[in-house]
């Protein structure tokens, strides 16, 4: 009998999450992405949510350029003004005109 190697976690992880995505579709991973999202919510305080976004940031910021954010903000502007009206961006731009006074 031959001698095999033991699997590591991360293969039998990467090989079982293979096999799910499988025999699963779209609607699976929704509802087990909102389980998870509300378990956390119960579990975590904002600071919590802080940290990880400061810690996302900080790591997409050392991996994009300008021309990154630049795409982004065009894509964010675009998807904003088609949910909102004049009011809303009047509304943003007298806050943004008093910002730091």
């Amino acid at each position: 009998m031959a001698m095999t190697e033991k699997m590591t976690r991360a293969e039998a992880g990467r090989l079982g999450g293979k096999k799910t995505s499988k025999s699963h579709g779209k609607e699976f991973y929704q509802q087990i992405g909102k389980k998870g999202g509300r378990s956390t919510a119960e579990t975590h305080q904002e600071a919590f949510y802080q940290e990880i976004g400061r810690k996302g940031g900080k790591s997409t910021s050392l991996s994009h350029n300008k021309d990154f954010y630049q795409k982004i903000g065009q894509k964010g502007g675009q998807a904003t003004s088609k949910t909102h009206d004049k009011s809303f961006y009047q509304n943003i731009g007298a806050k943004g005109g008093t910002a730091g006074r």
